[in-house]
């Protein structure tokens, strides 16, 4: 923002400030008359002045790297003019990455695969999670959201690796801290995907997502920021069920090729359709269960710092309500604090805080996921069925064969109320002292705590009939079997890092040497109570209705890792880093904690050349050849716990009555697990960075292979008797592999008053099982079946389908035994297969790989990232998608009407069907599903094929963003300095090849939360 003060007198001066969108000062901006020589830049302080001596009406050009340049003009009856610059390319001027355990490179002399992203691009989000703020704007992350319930967080993987660490301002964590962050609060972040993240040693295997929260910045006036937005969010994609006539047509149908005695006459049909008379009135549960609900957000930040001191404080607040009717959902509060001081001018000390109150609240119903009975009911309870006996709202009735279906019930007077609150608090003290030129030390000392309440109470319920005759409400249902619990625990986490950091530069030659230690101890005591109260009224627990106490214990767990790296380069030219870490982990025996986990890259920054920048080859003004190795390892071990090597009993393991006296029982822990440590992984990355046409062109290629080792699995050609009870130990035997590559391009640029960026990433990691121990077969079937040695890995097998049949006469001729009843079964409509191997007849045999891996990210993720800013206006939206998995409709999408309940409307009026669906003789219609037939779902329809699995492809429009500031003439006579308005939006669209249901979700029956569209408006005010 430039402020300027204008001084009539024969001489002319002008004064101001310049700041970024963001209210950061921008030291070294250039101010320059418009078509004279006369200019000025601003000091450190974002400060400038300017002499306007002679010049009339002047148009100032205020430009600085990465911004949009702007053009003020200055009228003689103006007394202050604000300007904003806009951060056109925010990853074109970040200069510096946080490389992991605390250190910073320039991004110019990196040797390793590291994606980053800055503040203004994570904040372009409405999501309540961090992860979820960044799909789609980062090269190297694989993610996908299977579930959208309040608060529920987005799955990221860096390149399908598997679950990253995460690190925070230093501080190792998990992806639920990551994840509940206020993501305004986030500076950068860093992804670590190749060997570089081996300075987190034996946790690094998957990489690293490292960030780093806003600290303020010296010699800057204190800014004050709000933002707050509110907005609605409803279902993006959900598959309606059925309404009442088109479920009652298909039931008819079905009875009436059947044999059947119809259940709903001509008459009831009509009736049906009319939707008028008593006991014929049809009843929307997708309406019933499901509402648009409110999103709201707003926080509060001030930051700056005077010579020696930089601070930056926040608070924010999110209430995400579920779009269940009346059914809870998410808050949480958020507290970030950071203070850096320079003591002394070798001291500089500094403090943070990062708090948080969370917590979710639902109706307390049966089952262990409350969010599935309603989702449940959207399609168990038929359309046929009404909520409460005789419509009277006192008196909830029995929907279906499961009595916790009926929404009615399903709230917080009738079924109880769960709530799960945690308060949240990480503390850091860190340290930096210059014991003599190019050696600091510094020291960082963290303290996390971590305290959860749950507490739960199901209440007996009934249901209920009418009988008409007698006007009353009989119970048809009762259950008298209360649930009580309450969880107490808390996670408590001390970490500790120091390090000896030495930088010598000699004749071109610069040299970063860094060594340290890592320790981690974490202890997470809990308790667990289960009560059975005697009254639903009754809140409180006591001894005599508990019937269950379990204290789980402290379960310590301890790290302790030694680092060492050591960067070199020749003139910005010849790059090169050697890191290494030696790590031990509590879990495994005594023998086999500690493993050392080294790196090494290299780089060669061509573009810094003599040749290069003489030769026409200078239009690419930057370009990097680098490549790194290194061996990292994993010490989350599937079926393994710690110390599993210790022999033993597990106690309270069944019990018996000895004499009269019941005793707890104790059984064997097994053989102890001596031979078994951590997975290694050893992981290679070959890639180029360039900028080209002055850096308005930039982009990054990367090809990756990892590949791990000591995977665990028993030996099988080593028997133990059965009578033993227990089976050999897992050993680390097998292994596995990822390769792919991930690229990023991004243009930026200014037309006139135009200035935009538009920019792709995309990331594709294959997945393959590689060397398994002593793979056997018996037949080549059964090596073509059943091998997983050195082949794609999660490989989806089924038949392939072949159309469908068109008439009698076509089955009639089928040589091929299509359902293995000689075609008896068949009828027009329905699937053919492909007979594989020529037998004749569909089986096994004739299946083949249709698919890709169905549970996990995909194998393929991309998105596109637009920004455009006009004059006073702002434009910026997010697209992403991706394709190579694989969704199986299954249950509720599939057989017909799934244990009595419904399917998707869109399945039921797309089938084949009768044209008189009460005459089995009457001509069919051809439609793209089978006819649906009641107790079908075994029928050779229903078995596993390409016709039910889809290679999902999907593009949405994930964040949109449109804003406008009021004019810098307004918001000045109003002692603000940026008054935005703006709407924002989520998951607005998506294209997508999979009807009726989001893209993303994993749930084969379709029933599941889904990703919601939230549509925001919202109010940036800066002071």
């Amino acid at each position: 923002m430039i402020f300027i003060n204008q001084v009539f007198s024969q001489s002319r001066t002008l004064t101001g400030t310049v700041t970024s969108d963001s209210g950061d000062v921008l030291g070294g901006a250039s101010i320059f008359v418009k078509g004279t020589n006369i200019g000025a830049s601003t000091d450190i302080n974002g400060n400038f002045s300017i002499n306007l001596t002679g010049q009339t009406n002047p148009i100032l050009v205020v430009t600085y790297q990465g911004y949009a340049t702007k053009e003020v003009e200055v009228k003689p009856s103006d007394t202050n003019i604000s300007v904003f610059l806009i951060n056109n390319n925010p990853e074109a001027i970040t200069e510096v990455v946080v490389t992991g355990f605390g250190m910073t490179q320039k991004k110019e002399s990196l040797t390793s695969a590291i994606s980053t992203i800055g503040a203004d691009d994570i904040s372009r989000s409405v999501a309540s999670t961090t992860s979820g703020a960044l799909v789609g704007k980062i090269p190297g992350i694989n993610s996908r959201q299977t579930d959208g319930r309040p608060g529920a967080s987005t799955a990221l993987q860096i390149r399908n690796m598997g679950n990253p660490l995460y690190v925070i301002d230093g501080v190792q964590k998990d992806a639920g801290q990551f994840n509940n962050l206020d993501f305004n609060d986030i500076e950068t972040i860093a992804v670590l995907k190749d060997a570089s993240a081996a300075i987190y040693g034996v946790r690094a295997a998957n990489g690293v997502i490292v960030v780093t929260t806003k600290k303020g910045k010296r010699n800057s006036g204190n800014t004050i920021n709000i933002v707050g937005n509110y907005g609605f969010q409803n279902l993006s994609t959900f598959a309606k069920p059925a309404n009442a006539v088109t479920y009652i047509e298909n039931y008819i149908q079905s009875e009436t090729v059947q044999g059947k005695s119809l259940t709903y006459s001509r008459e009831d049909l009509e009736k049906w359709r009319q939707g008028t008379e008593k006991g014929y009135v049809p009843f929307d549960w997708y309406d019933y269960i499901w509402e648009t609900s409110p999103q709201q957000y707003i926080s509060a930040n001030t930051s700056g710092g005077s010579e020696n001191i930089n601070y930056y404080f926040s608070v924010g607040h999110l209430n995400q309500d579920a779009i269940i009717v009346n059914y809870g959902g998410f808050k949480r509060t958020n507290i970030q604090m950071n203070v850096e001081s320079q003591i002394t001018q070798k001291l500089k000390v500094g403090a943070s805080m990062n708090g948080r109150y969370e917590n979710r609240t639902n109706p307390g119903v049966p089952g262990a996921d409350d969010y599935w009975l309603p989702v449940f009911g959207t399609y168990r309870n038929l359309p046929t069925k009404r909520p409460f006996a005789n419509d009277n709202p006192l008196y909830p009735t029995r929907t279906s064969t499961d009595p916790g279906t009926n929404f009615a019930w399903l709230n917080y007077d009738l079924s109880g109320k769960y709530t799960d609150t945690w308060r949240v608090a990480q503390l850091n003290a860190n340290a930096e002292y210059d014991l003599f030129e190019g050696l600091k030390a510094k020291a960082l000392v963290g303290y996390y705590y971590a305290a959860q309440k749950l507490d739960n109470h199901e209440f007996t319920y009934k249901l209920y009939g009418y009988d008409e005759p007698t006007d009353t409400y009989p119970v048809i249902f009762e259950n008298n079997n209360p649930w009580r619990e309450r969880r107490m625990g808390y996670v408590e986490e001390l970490t500790s890092n120091i390090q000896l950091n030495y930088t010598k530069a000699i004749d071109g030659h610069n040299i970063n040497v860094l060594g340290g230690f890592e320790t981690i101890q974490r202890n997470t005591p809990t308790t667990w109570v289960h009560s059975i109260p005697t009254s639903n009224s009754l809140k409180l627990i006591d001894y005599q209705t508990m019937d269950t106490y379990n204290d789980e214990g402290n379960n310590t767990q301890g790290r302790i890792g030694y680092t060492a790296r050591l960067n070199y380069d020749f003139e910005g030219k010849y790059l090169v880093e050697l890191s290494g870490r030696y790590d031990g982990s509590w879990k495994f025996p005594p023998g086999h904690r500690w493993g050392f986990f080294p790196a090494g890259s290299v780089g060669w920054r061509a573009s810094a050349e003599n040749f290069w920048q003489n030769s026409g080859l200078s239009v690419v003004n930057d370009f990097k050849i680098r490549a790194s190795y290194g061996l990292l390892g994993d010490d989350e071990v599937s079926g393994y716990s710690a110390f599993g090597y210790m022999p033993g009993f597990n106690y309270k393991t069944g019990g018996s009555v000895i004499d009269g006296k019941y005793v707890l029982g104790s059984q064997p822990r097994g053989l102890p697990v001596t031979t078994l440590s951590w997975i290694k992984a050893k992981m290679l990355d070959i890639g180029i960075d360039f900028a080209l046409l002055d850096s308005k062109l930039s982009g990054t290629v990367d090809y990756f292979r990892r590949i791990r080792t000591g995977l665990p699995a028993s030996r099988y050609d080593i028997l133990l008797p059965s009578e033993v009870g227990f089976s050999l130990p897992s050993e680390n035997l097998n292994s596995d592999v990822i390769t792919g590559m991930d690229a990023m391009i991004k243009w930026a640029d200014r037309l006139g008053d135009l200035n935009y960026s538009i920019g792709a990433n995309a990331t594709y990691s294959r997945f393959f099982d590689w060397n398994q121990y002593k793979p056997r077969f018996s037949n080549s079937w059964n090596v073509y079946r059943n091998s997983i040695n050195e082949r794609y890995g999660y490989i989806n097998w089924g038949l392939e389908s072949d159309g469908q049949f068109q008439s009698w006469e076509e089955i009639a001729n089928w040589q091929i035994d299509n359902d293995r009843q000689g075609n008896k079964t068949l009828r027009p409509g329905d699937i053919k297969y492909v007979d594989q191997n020529g037998d004749g007849v569909i089986n096994g045999l004739d299946e083949r790989p249709i698919g890709y891996r169905q549970d996990s990210t995909p194998i393929f993720n991309y998105g596109m990232n637009f920004g455009f800013s006009w004059r006073n206006f702002d434009l910026a939206f997010d697209l992403s998608g991706s394709a190579l998995n694989t969704y199986f409709m299954e249950w509720e999408q599939r057989n017909p009407f799934h244990d009595g309940g419904n399917n998707a409307q869109h399945y039921m009026e797309d089938t084949w069907r009768l044209s008189d669906i009460y005459d089995a003789n009457s001509e069919l219609i051809p439609g793209k599903y089978p006819m649906l037939l009641i107790g079908n779902s075994n029928h050779s329809n229903y078995w596993n094929s390409d016709f039910w699995k889809t290679t999902v492809r999907y593009i949405k429009l994930r964040n949109l963003e449109f804003g406008y500031s009021l004019p810098e003439g307004l918001t000045n006579k109003i002692n603000m300095k940026r008054i935005r308005v703006y709407f924002s939006g989520q998951n607005l669209l998506t294209f997508s090849n999979l009807k009726g249901l989001d893209p993303e979700i994993n749930a084969t029956n379709g029933l599941v939360y889904p990703t919601t569209r939230i549509m925001n408006f919202g109010i940036n005010l800066t002071l």
